[in-house]
């Protein structure tokens, strides 16, 4: 049980982590972002970066800039959280 746990941890992070980097690259090209694709995979995305871009803009890094750091804080706190849950299932089994 306890390696199912840890095993679907890992595939739902490293999928978001994937789709997270391509909505980094589809932002490279304009055209891409507006095709199914690209909203599909904003679609999937947005839960995650759209909270984290909102507090990176009420802070100090986030006024003025024209670079969205979003992107970046989201797979930090998301490698934290996943950590968390491994560690939280280790110990309950």
């Amino acid at each position: 049980m306890k390696n199912i746990l840890i095993q679907s941890i890992r595939v739902f992070f490293q999928l978001l982590y994937f789709l997270i980097l391509i909505r980094i690259l589809l932002s490279w090209f304009g055209n891409l972002r507006y095709s199914k694709f690209g909203i599909l995979i904003h679609n999937l995305t947005e839960p995650i970066l759209g909270p984290v871009r909102d507090m990176v803009d009420r802070s100090p890094i986030g006024q003025g800039t024209m670079l969205d750091f979003s992107p970046v804080i989201a797979l930090f706190i998301m490698n934290i959280i996943q950590n968390l849950l491994y560690r939280l299932v280790m110990a309950l089994f």
